[in-house]
């Protein structure tokens, strides 16, 4: 009878097991969340479900900047400005359960099969211009160049850092997922590495005195769209030779750059005109401008695609528009600095990407 018993339990356990399992591994994706790094008061967090406000991870006064999630979403990796590490956040309980030291002013976070890409700068200063002053422009060709730290998130250790260019800023992958490019401010470049052992492939310049910023891949993977601040334009590369195709004028200040989830347009923030620009996806023609925030940087697509979420540094908030009409629907506060934004599940952003 007991033997019958323990049988039937064991079964009976053999059966709830998977449905459990599955039950907790879809807690993430039940609850759509965006995380904010805010540069002055840690990360914010946001439940998409009803566009509020939800909380607050406090990774001290470390000036969160660059953020990227892992595959299941579990685990929030920041880049911090003040204590020049990349900490890791429990996304369940919002507390910070390992660091790494990367070095002076990490900035960009990429996170791909189980490493950390980190960009930071030996060389710079780093962080935004106070209130009232303008862009600064420290470039200094004499300085030590960008580096990037590539950590193993396994030990969160640093494997290897590997030499850029000046002020490296954004940071995307290729289509195959083989190689990783990141464009560099200071001296006008987009470099290319192999993904995980960091191998140098080459460097491609581009005009003079445009600061490149924004990458990102098309959704075919044929080409990559770079957005270049101070000539207020953003260049289409060919994926497969990096030759310039074309180069569209935008307004003042392209930054954050996404195709949306259809790849039927490309949004450009032009942070310092106060404007997302929205262009044709294929053509690349210009179809319309909408007003946001002060220093929009960057910005994320829902994960079903209806919403855009802007991180607006200079109004301390996140601007939400309707993706269909790009109409504001509202404002979320109380997000001091804010500086990037991603969403679990993943979705089309000017950080991260489906």
């Amino acid at each position: 009878m007991q033997a019958r018993y323990r049988a039937a339990r064991f079964a009976c356990a053999s059966v709830l097991a998977p449905t459990l399992a599955l039950a907790a591994s879809s807690t993430h994706a039940a609850t759509p969340t965006a995380y904010v790094t805010t540069e002055s008061a840690g990360v914010g967090v946001i439940d998409l479900g009803d566009l509020s406000f939800k909380q607050t991870f406090d990774v001290g006064k470390d000036g969160p900047r660059g953020l990227s999630l892992n595959k299941e979403g579990t685990r929030l990796y920041v880049a911090n400005k003040e204590t020049a590490d990349l900490s890791e956040i429990d996304t369940s309980t919002g507390k910070v359960v390992r660091r790494v030291k990367i070095g002076k002013n990490p900035e960009f976070v990429r996170v791909r099969g189980g490493f950390a890409y980190v960009t930071y700068e030996p060389g710079e200063s780093g962080g935004p211009p106070k209130p009232g002053q303008p862009e600064k422009d420290d470039d200094d060709p004499n300085a030590p160049p960008a580096e990037i730290a590539i950590v193993d998130l396994k030990t969160l250790k640093v494997l290897r850092s590997v030499k850029s260019g000046h002020e490296t800023e954004g940071v995307e992958f290729s289509a195959d997922g083989k190689s990783i490019l990141v464009t560099n401010e200071g001296d006008d470049t987009v470099s290319v590495y192999r993904v995980g052992s960091g191998k140098f492939v080459r460097t491609v310049t581009l005009p003079k005195g445009s600061r490149p910023r924004g990458i990102k891949v098309s959704p075919d993977g044929k080409q990559y769209v770079v957005t270049l601040e101070n000539t207020n334009k953003f260049t289409v590369l060919d994926a497969a030779d990096l030759k310039i195709v074309k180069t569209v004028d935008t307004k003042t200040g392209p930054y954050g750059v996404s195709f949306d989830p259809s790849g039927k347009r490309l949004l450009v923030a032009a942070s310092r005109d106060k404007t997302l620009q929205v262009f044709d996806g294929k053509s690349f023609e210009h179809l319309s401008d909408v007003p946001i925030g002060q220093r929009c940087w960057h910005f994320s697509f829902t994960p079903d695609g209806s919403k855009i979420l802007f991180a607006c540094g200079r109004s301390n908030a996140v601007y939400v528009l309707d993706a269909s009409n790009y109409q504001t629907v509202k404002q979320i506060g109380d997000l001091p600095l804010a500086w990037g934004i991603v969403t679990y599940p993943p979705s089309a952003g000017s950080i991260e990407g489906r």
